[in-house]
């Protein structure tokens, strides 16, 4: 597995399988955050959204569809992307960083758990979910 930093970020691929990206830790940056390379377009998250989401799905207890959705779009109600940008989640609403792209939450977030061995997730051409692997007692 990649270290998740610039120089050995985790090489994902969506869910559907339809874009591969890169991200990775910038624990310099102001706020720490998790950069997101898709094409020659760079997405910032929050990097305690790791952490924030497993315990979410964790509480969600069940499959929870991605729902993934540019900033300009709404997001469907119960699905990942809207909780990324819900005023009630830990950050307060956007865990985007970069105005203008601080949606997509529910399209790159979930594989990255994936990866880390914090969720399991669907890979379909529509409509994917994720769920938490719940942590060893």
């Amino acid at each position: 597995m990649a270290g998740g930093t610039k120089d050995d970020p985790w090489i994902r691929t969506t869910a559907p399988g339809s874009a591969q990206y890169t991200m990775y830790q910038d624990d310099a940056a102001n706020p720490p955050a998790l950069v997101c390379q898709v094409g020659s377009t760079t997405l910032r998250y929050h990097i305690q959204a790791i952490d924030d989401l497993y315990e979410w799905l964790q509480a969600q207890g069940d499959w929870v569809p991605l729902g993934a959705a540019d900033e300009s779009k709404d997001a469907a109600a119960g699905t990942v992307e809207a909780w990324g940008r819900a005023p009630e989640n830990p950050v307060s609403g956007w865990y985007g960083l970069r105005k203008g792209y601080r949606g997509r939450f529910g399209m790159y977030l979930p594989p990255l758990l994936e990866e880390l061995g914090l969720a399991e997730l669907t890979h379909e051409k529509r409509n994917n979910q994720v769920r938490a692997i719940p942590t060893p007692q």
